[in-house]
């Protein structure tokens, strides 16, 4: 680091004062002398400004309310439970009252127009609102010279171990754009750590995305072009995301609480004067996982591996009592692994469920969508799995209206629906994504769609796909509250819905119940009057709103640090401590803390300076 020279050396600093000036005895003598002179100012003016100046610790990071919405897939909510949770982890309060945030961070999804006009409308209501903003998801990462996202903060989908860093850097008024890829040696990873702290949106559901991107290149996907092309992450780091979710460990201290030494480093004895303080250090866990991609029947194509051989691998975790659920797979990467994957949809701890996109019934219009199979092919898989795995739940997507789709197309679609009776069907309207090349086709005269829509709707709604199951006894899980708050949310072995009274010693257990009414999307049980609640074989779950994913090696390092400051007092080991439970941050800040120390120090000479030149 540069340094004036000097051609000798001071032996104090009040050798700076030179014979000639003033001895401190003479400017405390005329100090009398001295009439201060008072300056007038504006008030009005001074009132003002004081008003419409920020408060003097409004841009400390760590300190402000965050307010996350997230639009979309269980991908995109997986990567807003990652972000919650390292902001939480830093010290930032997650709030689910917008109007009380600092900042806001909005989670993208660009799959339709809808989706991504909330989205639109959600920044134009923060800037109304003076809110900070930093903008997260598919549609910044696959457009982000969009003129309504000019000059604000965004942070890329495989980006999101930094958003402590763009959070700060907004908080403080800049402008920052984080978009890149990550890679190993020239090969794309999937994205951030799955080993991050994260705030689950259901305490017990954890949300594991298996890999990011695709192989396809349909015509109509906006999202190809936010999470690219396929990159798969390791099973050996899957699998150690799911034991952890099972047994999470303990959950973070905000900055400035005290840490209880508690199973931190059991064979070590507390530090002299450390004082006990409440800090929940229980091990906290799920009963369900969630498996979610952009296609999870293509995962490992790029890391010699598939998608059974993983599934083999967490099912060995997976304690009893809880589940696996499956995510979305396109049928072209699912027709060779046919025998296996029917072995593991038949295992207990693995929901008999099935998300297998069709899009049309029509060769022609899955041609021009650049699908990669015929409708034979999916009739094959969804024939095979229904024979092989009794009472399997199939859902499926299907899109009206994409450009060049005549009557008869249409027609053949609402004959697969009839034939097959899908219990979960996702209806889409075709909407032309920019940049796309189904944008650029001829399209479907808007009215048309609409009214494909409707009667493709009116066919969905025709039969009841539970009636035949009222009188049988289920076993479920229980696992969230209704949306009326009027019964809890189970599922059954087949991932169907099952409403059961709001018993608090139910939820997150295995209740046997008796089916006694059925709708279009759900059945309700009462539960056995002699039959015992099932209590899984995992730890108590974490609260809503905590904390979850801080491994062993980070509890053991922060409890080696904690011993090692023995000699300290409670107060600085506490500020010690909360110090590293924080994520670690870049360069940015290490550089502003020294930038910081270097500045208290010379204001520690001044001030001796001063008051020896006083005394």
């Amino acid at each position: 680091m540069p340094s004036a020279s000097c051609d000798t050396l001071l032996d104090d600093i009040e050798d700076i004062v030179s014979q000639e000036d003033s001895k401190p005895q003479d400017r405390h003598f005329v100090r009398k002398d001295v009439v201060p002179k008072v300056r007038r100012r504006n008030t009005q003016k001074y009132l003002q400004e004081e008003e419409n100046s920020p408060p003097s610790d409004s841009t400390i990071p760590g300190i402000q309310k965050i307010w996350i919405r997230t639009w979309g897939c269980s991908h995109n909510n997986s990567d807003g439970e990652y972000m919650a949770g390292q902001l939480a982890a830093y010290g930032y309060k997650i709030t689910e009252n917008a109007s009380d945030a600092d900042l806001w961070l909005l989670n993208s999804c660009t799959v339709k127009n809808p989706a991504e006009d909330h989205f639109r409308n959600s920044i134009k209501k923060a800037q109304e609102e003076n809110k900070k903003i930093v903008l997260a998801g598919c549609v910044p990462q696959a457009q982000p010279r969009q003129d309504y996202l000019k000059g604000l903060s965004i942070i890329g989908v495989q980006q999101i171990d930094r958003v402590v860093e763009v959070v700060e850097e907004t908080i403080k008024g800049h402008s920052v754009r984080l978009l890149g890829q990550k890679k190993d040696n020239g090969r794309r990873l999937g994205g951030a750590r799955l080993d991050l702290p994260k705030i689950r949106k259901n305490p017990l559901i954890e949300i594991i995305s298996i890999n990011t991107g695709c192989l396809n290149a349909c015509t109509y996907c906006k999202t190809k072009h936010a999470r690219g092309n396929l990159a798969s992450y390791p099973i050996d780091e899957l699998v150690d995301r799911a034991k952890q979710s099972f047994q999470d460990g303990v959950s973070p201290c905000r900055p400035g609480w005290m840490i209880e030494w508690c199973d931190l480093s059991p064979l070590q004895l507390p530090p002299p004067g450390f004082r006990r303080f409440s800090c929940l250090s229980l091990p906290k866990g799920v009963c369900e996982i969630w498996l979610t991609s952009e296609d999870t029947g293509a995962y490992g194509r790029d890391i010699g591996t598939n998608l059974p051989t993983l599934l083999w691998k967490l099912v060995e975790v997976i304690p009893e009592g809880a589940m696996l659920r499956l995510g979305m797979t396109n049928p072209p990467y699912i027709l060779e692994h046919l025998e296996e994957m029917a072995k593991i949809l038949n295992h207990p701890r693995v929901y008999a469920f099935l998300h297998i996109p069709v899009q049309s019934a029509s060769d022609s219009v899955l041609m021009e969508m650049k699908r990669e199979y015929c409708v034979a092919d999916f009739k094959r898989v969804v024939d095979f799995l229904k024979e092989k795995v009794p009472g399997i739940t199939i859902a499926t997507d299907i899109i009206c209206g994409f450009p060049g789709e005549t009557d008869q197309d249409f027609q053949e679609t609402v004959k697969l629906v009839e034939e097959y009776k899908f219990p979960s069907l996702f209806i889409n309207q075709f909407y032309p994504r920019p940049g796309t090349p189904a944008a650029k086709m001829e399209q479907v005269p808007a009215q048309v769609k609409k009214q494909r829509t409707k009667d493709l709707s009116r066919v969905f709604h025709s039969y009841s796909p539970y009636d035949h199951k009222i009188g049988e006894r289920q076993q479920v899980l229980v696992t969230e509250e209704s949306f009326d708050s009027k019964f809890y949310v189970a599922h059954n072995q087949f991932y169907e819905q099952v409403l059961v009274p709001k018993n608090p010693a139910f939820m997150g257990k295995m209740v046997e119940v008796d089916i006694y009414e059925s709708g279009k999307h759900f059945m309700k049980g009462q539960p056995v009057s002699d039959a015992k609640v099932y209590t899984p074989s995992i730890s108590k779950p974490l609260a809503k709103g905590e904390v979850s994913g801080l491994t062993k090696d980070f509890r053991n390092g922060l409890g080696n640090q904690l011993s090692s400051g023995s000699h300290t007092s409670a107060a600085s080991q506490c500020d010690s401590a909360s110090s590293r439970m924080v994520l670690p941050m870049p360069r940015l800040h290490q550089d502003c803390a020294l930038r910081m120390s270097v500045g208290l120090a010379l204001l520690g000479l001044l001030f001796a300076f001063f008051v020896k030149v006083y005394n």
